[in-house]
């Protein structure tokens, strides 16, 4: 489902968290942190993977420009991003943030649009911020690029049954009360799999999920994460979920 207007804003008193995961993302994050906490009521908190460029210790100097609004967790290695958003959710559910949402660091994601997309949660239960649904877009791609990825989403929808017209996006806000409902040490995809996995944990528990329309751009520095590697690991993690999934045990793990 979409659902539009820039005006929208989530109520003042709400307090919404953005979990950024890092690694080797010097170039990007002192503009991101300026950009995210430029909005009234949202934290940060910056998951860092030890990366070998020091983002993880200009993430600490930046802490202290922004007292109480942003914070670092420091991680061992490079382990994931799914166990890096789980690692944030966590985080968020011992305190009191009433929406919870997923970003890059890289300006794919246009920080504008969280004001919105985190109203449009409010409405709802989960709000993505969707390419493929009007008004969505995707600069600067070329055609193939354009057609494998709009192909990679009709397919996940078409296996998992999921209403969602961007299965893979990245930037997503949560209301508090579903993280709260998930089984979190359930979650199996650790890589970009992990986009389709929680979508699809959200829909089978039942939760309403709604789109925001973004233009999403490439990276303006450093280098991709993304890999032909890791688009085919998520293709077969959807094969995974459809043919395990039907069956679960009470905490929502999948029985092999």
């Amino acid at each position: 489902m979409e659902t539009r207007g820039s005006e929208d804003a989530p109520p003042a008193e709400a307090k919404a968290l953005v979990i950024v995961p890092t690694y080797n993302e010097v170039e990007n994050l002192e503009r991101l942190v300026a950009a995210v906490l430029a909005h009234e009521g949202f934290y940060l908190l910056v998951v860092d993977d030890n990366s070998p460029d020091g983002t993880g210790d200009l993430a600490e100097q930046l802490k202290a420009q922004y007292p109480g609004r942003l914070d670092v967790l420091h991680r061992a290695g490079k382990l994931g991003l799914g166990s890096a958003y789980v690692a944030g959710f966590r985080y968020a559910l011992a305190r009191d943030y009433a929406y919870v949402v997923e970003m890059d660091c890289d300006f794919s994601h246009p920080p504008e649009v969280l004001p919105r997309l985190v109203a449009a949660a409010q409405g709802a239960d989960v709000a993505v911020g969707s390419r493929y649904v009007r008004g969505g877009a995707t600069p600067g791609w070329p055609l193939l690029r354009r057609i494998v990825s709009r192909g990679g989403s009709l397919y996940t929808q078409l296996v998992l049954g999921i209403g969602v017209s961007d299965p893979t996006a990245g930037f997503v806000c949560f209301r508090r009360p579903v993280l709260a409902a998930l089984n979190l040490d359930a979650i199996q995809a650790t890589g970009f799999g992990f986009q389709v996995e929680i979508k699809w944990r959200c829909h089978r528990r039942g939760f309403r999920i709604v789109e925001v329309p973004i233009a999403f751009v490439d990276r303006r520095a450093g280098q991709s994460k993304m890999s032909i590697g890791i688009f085919l690991e998520a293709l077969a993690l959807v094969w995974r979920l459809r043919l395990r999934g039907g069956r679960e045990d009470e905490r929502g793990a999948l029985i092999a």
